[in-house]
């Protein structure tokens, strides 16, 4: 394989997304010191030291490893990542906070490891997909081993009330699939166990159904389901075509919940305004669009899939964020990613584009 140089408008776009994150998380963060008087340190401890920081260097570390060192370690990288999620559980090492399960005490900061299990999915099912790609038309080779490997880690996640994930995987799972030339008989069957899935689950969790309600309706209960919905598309709202200003935005002190976490875009919307907004989402079109050409250009099927997995993650996560805000998608939880309140999530989708650079490197002309 001849090897070139990285791909320089993904690599230019990432750190535009990086800067433009850390400020926008610098300016909801003044929301949440006034409201509850904490340090600034104490907030961006775990996404500028751990996160940030932490993630820069898994990037360096990751763009010059040989990306078939992932293919080679898929099952052991899957196997750990299992391992930390059962740790959550462990009492005195797990955290748990808003009625989850999903983190790890490490004194000064905390881990989130369905982080890593995104990310040793992915890894592990373009692996098993590119070693079994001539059988991929058969459901044994195919689906089956999908459906398996879901039911252990659907499991998990069940059990930590990581309801979000579980969701995006099964998607990410179907994106793989059909990326590696899956027949569509075999993929309408996960569609269906998907549609089932979600239905059992919002039965059983009533703020799942609750969420699903409110996106129906969403002014039914504006002070309570629909309250953060309805202060969301206020501050977008009131951004207007430009904005009012870094740091100036008015919802972030008293009125959005979760200023730093799912309502960030909210604030950065206030702040920007439409113009603003347009720029970011444009940012993450154009991640994915790279990437995917990236993913087309790949030296073999594993560095494709691998590809495809991570633009996709990376874009569906922060698409569905930003849609949630805006109301025109329900409210599920997942983070903006380079945005949004999480040194885990930070540290992990910077390793990610890591692998993507390190395969820019090989992709054919």
């Amino acid at each position: 394989m001849q090897v070139r140089t990285y791909n320089k408008p993904f690599f230019f776009t990432v750190a535009i997304l990086t800067v433009v994150g850390i400020f926008i998380f610098t300016s909801a963060s003044m929301g949440l010191l006034a409201k509850e008087g904490a340090s600034f340190g104490s907030v961006a401890r775990s996404q500028i030291l751990f996160g940030l920081l932490g993630g820069l260097i898994a990037a360096f570390i990751t763009s010059h490893i040989n990306y078939t060192f992932w293919k080679k370690n898929a099952f052991y990288l899957l196997l750990i990542s299992l391992a930390l999620s059962l740790l959550v559980f462990v009492p005195g090492i797990g955290l748990s906070h808003g009625g989850a399960q999903r983190w790890i005490n490490l004194g000064i900061t905390t881990f989130q490891p369905s982080e890593l299990l995104k990310f040793s999915f992915i890894i592990y099912f373009s692996a098993w997909l590119s070693s079994a790609h001539k059988k991929i038309h058969k459901f044994s080779f195919s689906v089956l081993p999908f459906l398996i490997i879901m039911s252990i880690i659907g499991s998990i996640l069940l059990i930590q009330n990581d309801n979000d994930i579980l969701i995006i995987l099964f998607t990410l799972g179907f994106v793989l699939l059909f990326t590696a030339g899956a027949k569509w008989k075999h993929l309408s069957t996960i569609i269906l166990i998907a549609l089932i899935g979600v239905t059992v689950i919002a039965f059983m969790r009533p703020h799942v159904l609750s969420r699903i309600e409110t996106f129906i309706h969403p002014n039914r209960d504006s002070l309570g389901s629909s309250y953060q919905i309805e202060q969301s598309l206020i501050a977008i709202g009131s951004g207007g075509l430009t904005g009012r200003g870094f740091g100036q935005s008015v919802q972030k002190f008293s009125f959005l919940p979760e200023p730093i976490g799912d309502s960030i875009f909210a604030v950065y919307a206030e702040e920007f305004g439409f113009v603003g907004s347009i720029f970011l989402v444009g940012l993450f079109v154009f991640l994915a669009l790279q990437g995917l050409r990236i993913a087309s250009r790949a030296p073999d099927i594993f560095g494709r899939l691998l590809v495809t997995g991570i633009v996709i993650l990376i874009t569906m996560q922060s698409l569905l964020n930003i849609g949630a805000m805006l109301a025109i998608v329900p409210l599920i939880g997942t983070p903006l990613l380079f945005v949004s309140h999480g040194g885990t999530a930070l540290l992990v989708v910077l390793a990610e584009i890591g692998i993507v650079l390190n395969i820019s490197k090989y992709a054919k002309k």
